[in-house]
C-alpha cells in the first residue's frame, strides 16, 4: 500500500515549547485522506506517548469533532497525541466512515492502519497504547476497529454509536478489549433499544462482557445529578473482572439525546453530570493492548477521578480543578527539583499565580497526580 505524506511537517521533530495543531493528509487507497493532528507542548521526541483516534460523526467533519468531543485540554496534561481523521463523501454526499452501511466502498480500516503507520514514523507513538473513540458514526467506526483491527487498538469508547444489527456474528477481536459506551435513552438517531439497522446498546454490552469474560450482571451506580437543568441523569454500569483485567463500562444517559456529554456545543439533551472526554481518557489510561496496565491498582471508575490542570501551556495563572472539596497539597517544581510555588487547595477550583516565574518546563505535583507544565 503506497503512502505519501502531503507535507513535510510530520517529518520534522517537534522542538517547539507550545502545542501544535497540524492539518495534513496521506495518500492511501487511491485517495488523498485528510486529518487534523493535535500534539501537546509536553511531547518530547524519544519518549513514546499514547495516541487517541477521535472519529467524527456522520455528516460532521474532523474540525467539528476536535471541538465537539474535545480531548485537547486533557492531552495537554496527560501527554498523549490526538488525531482527528476526516471521512470521505458517501454516495448521497455526506462525510462518513464506511462501517458497512452500503453507502461506499472506501477502505477506512486500511486508511486507519496507514494513518497509524504514518504518525508512528514521525512521532514516538507507544504501539501498545493506541485507542479509538468517536461520536455516532465515529463510535460505529471504533467498534469496527475493535473487530477488524484489534491487533493495533488497545481499547475503544463509543459515544452514541453501536454495532450494526448482527455485527456481533462477524466480529473477531484478537485480544480482550476494554470497551466503553456512552449513550442516551432518548437518542432518536441511534436508538438505545435498537432497530432493524442497529443493535441495542444492552446487547452490545452483553456481547463485549461475554467476549471479555467479565462478571455479569453489571454493578450499577447512580452518578450524582450535579446539573438539574440538563433534563437527564446518568447510570453507570460496570462489568468487571474480565480477562487480562479488562472491564466493560456503560454510561446510560437517562433521557439523554444524541449528544456528547459535557460538551459546550451539545444543545438540548446534553448531559452535564459527566464529561465524556474525561471519562473516556480515564478509561483509556488504565489499559494497554495487553490489558490492565497496573493489575494491583483498585478500579473505581465512579470515584477515582483525576485532578485536572489548565491551561497548559500557561502564562499568568494555572487552575487546579478537583472533583471533591477535600484539600489537596500542590507543589510546582522547576526541572532542577526546586520548589517554586506550594500550597493547599481550598475548594474545587484553585487559581495559582505563575506570572513571576520564568518561561520553561515545570513539574506540578497535586495530590497523587503529576503533570508536566509549560509556562510561556
Amino acid at each position: 500500500m503506497k503512502i505519501i505524506s502531503a507535507t513535510i511537517l510530520l517529518c520534522l521533530p517537534l522542538l517547539l515549547s507550545s502545542q501544535q495543531t497540524i492539518y495534513d493528509s496521506i495518500y492511501v487507497g487511491g485517495l488523498q485522506r485528510q486529518y487534523i493532528l493535535y500534539v501537546p507542548a509536553t511531547y518530547e521526541p524519544g519518549t513514546p506517548v499514547p495516541l487517541v483516534l477521535n472519529f467524527h460523526g456522520y455528516t460532521s467533519n474532523a474540525f467539528e469533532q476536535m471541538f465537539y468531543g474535545d480531548f485537547r485540554p486533557i492531552a495537554d496534561t496527560a501527554g498523549f497525541i490526538v488525531v482527528h481523521p476526516m471521512g470521505t463523501i458517501d454516495q448521497i454526499g455526506n462525510p462518513h466512515w464506511n462501517v458497512g452501511w452500503g453507502l461506499s466502498q472506501v477502505d477506512d480500516i486500511g486508511f486507519t492502519s496507514a494513518l497509524i503507520d504514518s504518525l508512528s514514523a514521525a512521532y514516538d507513538i507507544n504501539q501498545d497504547r493506541i485507542y479509538s473513540t468517536g461520536m455516532s458514526n465515529g463510535g460505529f467506526m471504533s467498534y469496527t476497529l475493535a473487530c477488524e483491527l484489534s491487533e493495533r487498538i488497545a481499547a475503544i469508547a463509543s459515544v452514541t454509536g453501536s454495532f450494526n444489527a448482527n455485527q456481533s456474528a462477524t466480529c473477531s477481536p484478537q485480544h480482550p478489549t476494554p470497551v466503553m459506551e456512552i449513550h442516551g435513552t432518548a437518542d432518536e438517531t441511534v436508538a438505545y433499544n435498537g432497530n432493524f439497522l442497529f443493535a441495542s446498546i444492552p446487547s452490545v454490552m452483553t456481547y463485549w462482557a461475554g467476549f471479555n469474560s467479565c462478571d455479569t450482571p453489571p454493578t450499577i451506580t447512580s452518578i450524582p445529578d450535579t446539573d438539574a437543568t440538563d433534563g437527564c441523569t446518568v447510570e453507570h454500569q460496570l462489568f468487571p473482572n474480565g480477562s487480562n483485567g479488562v472491564v466493560v463500562e456503560h454510561y446510560k444517559i437517562i433521557n439523554g439525546a444524541h449528544t456528547w456529554p459535557g460538551s459546550a456545543f451539545g444543545g438540548v439533551g446534553t448531559n452535564q453530570d459527566i464529561d465524556a472526554s474525561k471519562e473516556i481518557w480515564r478509561f483509556f489510561s488504565t489499559y494497554d493492548i495487553h490489558g490492565l496496565i497496573n493489575p494491583t491498582a483498585t478500579h473505581d471508575p465512579v470515584h477515582d477521578r483525576s485532578i485536572s490542570v489548565y491551561p497548559n501551556p500557561a502564562n499568568f495563572t494555572l487552575t487546579i480543578v478537583q472533583e471533591s472539596m477535600t484539600p489537596v497539597h500542590y507543589a510546582l517544581l522547576n526541572m532542577m527539583g526546586q520548589e517554586m510555588i506550594a500550597g493547599i487547595t481550598t475548594g474545587q477550583e484553585q487559581d495559582v499565580s505563575i506570572d513571576a516565574l520564568p518561561s520553561g518546563m515545570y513539574i506540578l505535583n497535586a495530590g497523587d497526580e503529576t503533570y508536566k507544565i509549560v509556562i510561556e
